[in-house]
């Protein structure tokens, strides 16, 4: 399949946040990737239901949430109602990830699951077939511009034999640090959706850079 490209509204303008979007719009990116983050699970704090809900106006593109917060089970109805196509969550945070993941289909969005960069591929043999997506960070997460930790490779790869093991459906993303010098390598690793923060916004050239991304 294609490589799905989602920029990461977490690297964009916060103060013209619209014209970004207008971009992407016009852009090959098909995925618009969101971030929310409560301090708690990870250092730092980011934007929440209100942004959301301004940009699913301002965007018919896929949107895909990606949650860095400590409570999350009682907002899921929300997410779905505020704009989310998508909703991931952190294996590392989730105690019982089954019902979670079914909440989140029930809701009616596609279910990922997330892994942070000390976290085994093994951990999700139980559930690899009820996740559409699994998350594998390539840098600790909370704050963009980080680089890419090079072991993210291998990691992909032993997600993509494990979901052929399966015989699951699931989705790799890969987020962190993902740019034109590495991109290949992540794809051919096995990656089908590359999130990419400042290797757009911070480009001369977006809509260009998500392009080639793409090739």
């Amino acid at each position: 399949m294609p490589t799905i490209i989602a920029p990461s509204l977490l690297s964009a303008n916060f103060l013209n946040l619209e014209k970004d979007i207008e971009m992407l719009n016009r852009s090959e990116a098909e995925w618009l990737h969101f971030d929310v983050m409560d301090g708690v699970f990870v250092p730092n704090i980011s934007f929440g239901f209100p942004v959301l809900k301004a940009v699913r106006k301002a965007t018919k593109k896929y949107i895909d949430v990606h949650l860095m917060i400590h409570q999350y089970d009682n907002f899921i109805e929300e997410f779905k109602a505020a704009g989310a196509d998508g909703l991931t969550v952190h294996f590392e945070n989730s105690i019982h990830l089954h019902r979670t993941i079914q909440a989140i289909k029930k809701a009616g969005m596609k279910a990922g699951v997330a892994l942070n960069p000390h976290t085994p591929i093994n951990v999700l043999s139980e559930i690899i077939n009820e996740v559409d997506l699994v998350l594998i960070m390539s840098v600790n997460p909370g704050f963009g511009g980080q680089k890419f930790i090079e072991n993210t490779c291998s990691k992909i790869a032993a997600c993509k034999q494990l979901i052929e093991q399966k015989k699951s459906s699931a989705l790799i993303e890969v987020d962190g640090g993902v740019d034109l010098t590495n991109c290949k390598k992540i794809i051919s690793a096995g990656a089908n959706v590359l999130v990419a923060g400042n290797a757009v916004f911070a480009s001369t050239n977006p809509m260009q850079t998500i392009e080639e991304l793409k090739k």
